[in-house]
């Protein structure tokens, strides 16, 4: 590995850590719209006349996942042509306007339109931010230094948690319906949920114009020495030289126009599927309905809206602490294990979690499951798929593979959401939490069966081992 002939303390972390942080803050967008959604639900539904269909609640809480699919068409379009970071302000705008015209419409039809407006910035940013940090960071730091966009992501799911708590009024059980509808958290307090996301959202989209483009584009289209420049200031000269010539022999001959069918070659159709096999079971895997349905899963589980949302409070922190300990363990543990750990223990925890719900107990025991079940997805699956997915595909066509597999891990996501309550009518959430055990066991057979190590080699090393 070129970067190991340098010595540590050449490399510029606090640069390196600025310029994950800033484009991480997609991340932490990311995080919040997704889950802001989840502690307004109770209020908007009240406000838009939605309780009474099933139909519209299923609409207004997935219909964010048809602008992320659409998101993660438009970030592989436009990051081979324009880079990463272009599309990154692009998102980072779209998340502004989202945000303030959800909680200012009065109109369900605007408000949907504003949900999708959103998650095209969720789609594009989950794509590019973890792919910009990975052709910034040395090989020895890549794992830490990608789930740096993970650890955002978890901030802005906990802030979101926490937002929600602070803005929403105590609600009491003894209210009717009437009261419910007519009080703040329904007229008032669900819109500032929604508007408190203008903070950030404005930070990110200044910040963005401060980072430079990342070194291995900039090559791609022929810009050396400014790449060498941004090379250099990560981590001197000799880095620089090695990375540039490295880089430069993987796009060797490899500068035209790249197209949709080299996906398809008979080399790279192996990588693909791996990729899109991981994307699919990070979300099939049931986390997310935890985040998405709170409301639903701890209703059945003897918890009032008020304790649901304090409890939310409890996942969110239980998911940045676990994300923290991935991030010192996903470069010396190595991925493979990790994903491994992850699938089978969250096999466990779904087994007995469905007989928990068969067997009618409620409160302590079910919260204790999904703490423990958000435990383990933090430290392994969460993190980890994104440092895979924004390493393993070629240098060429990094952008269109990694857009493909985002693009399939928002569909799986918007299949889970859409079927969760459907499964959970039909199986109950016993059997809803069984059917999620047996596809995080298929999940852990197929990583052990298909997926290589891929810890400590730089980008260009792992090109080479895969397209052998």
């Amino acid at each position: 590995m070129s970067e190991i002939k340098v010595k540590q303390k050449d490399f510029n972390l606090i640069y390196l850590l600025a310029l994950a942080f800033t484009s991480a803050m997609g991340g932490f967008l990311f995080g919040y719209d997704w889950v802001v959604i989840g502690g307004a639900k109770p209020f908007y539904e009240l406000y838009f006349g939605l309780k009474n269909s099933p139909l519209l609640q299923g609409w207004a809480m997935s219909s964010a996942l048809i602008g992320c699919i659409l998101g993660a068409l438009l970030a592989g379009l436009f990051s081979d042509k324009f880079g990463r970071k272009y599309p990154l302000i692009g998102a980072a705008f779209l998340f502004i306007i989202s945000a303030f015209g959800s909680g200012y419409t009065d109109d369900f039809s605007w408000f949907v339109f504003y949900r999708i407006l959103g998650g095209v910035g969720i789609g594009i940013a989950s794509t590019l931010s973890p792919l910009y940090i990975a052709e910034l960071a040395p090989g020895h730091l890549r794992g830490r230094f990608v789930s740096i966009n993970q650890l955002t992501i978890v901030f802005g799911i906990l802030a979101a948690q926490i937002s929600n708590y602070l803005i929403a009024e105590p609600v009491l059980d003894s209210l009717d319906i009437g009261q419910m509808k007519s009080s703040w958290n329904s007229l008032m307090g669900w819109r500032w949920m929604f508007w408190a996301e203008l903070v950030p959202a404005t930070l990110f989209f200044i910040l963005m114009f401060t980072v430079p483009k990342s070194p291995r584009f900039l090559i791609k289209i022929n810009r050396d020495t400014e790449a060498f420049r941004i090379l250099k200031k990560i981590g001197g000269f000799q880095y620089a030289e090695n990375e540039l010539i490295s880089i430069k022999r993987s796009l060797e001959n490899n500068l035209t126009k790249v197209h949709r069918k080299e996906l398809f070659h008979p080399k790279v159709k192996p990588i693909l599927l791996i990729g899109i096999v991981l994307a699919v079971f990070q979300q099939w895997c049931g986390i997310n309905v935890i985040f998405n349905y709170a409301e639903e899963i701890f209703t059945a589980a003897g918890y009032s809206v008020g304790d649901m949302l304090f409890n939310i409070i409890i996942t969110g922190s239980v998911n940045l602490l676990f994300t923290l300990i991935a991030m010192r363990f996903v470069d010396s543990w190595g991925r493979k294990r990790l994903m491994l750990f992850g699938a089978l223990g969250l096999t466990w925890i779904y087994l007995v979690m469905g007989l928990s719900y068969y067997m009618g107990w409620t409160g302590l025991p079910i919260l204790l499951l999904v703490i423990a079940a958000i435990a383990v997805y933090a430290m392994t699956l969460a993190p980890v798929t994104w440092v895979i997915l924004s390493e393993i595909f070629p240098n060429r066509i990094r952008g269109m593979a990694m857009s493909l597999a985002t693009l399939t891990l928002w569909i799986a996501s918007f299949a889970l959401t859409y079927s969760f309550p459907i499964l959970n009518s039909r199986l109950n959430a016993s059997g809803t939490f069984w059917v999620y055990g047996l596809i995080c066991l298929a999940g852990y057979f197929f990583i052990l069966k298909r997926l290589p190590e891929t810890k400590g080699k730089s980008l260009e090393e792992i090109e080479s081992e895969f397209l052998k």
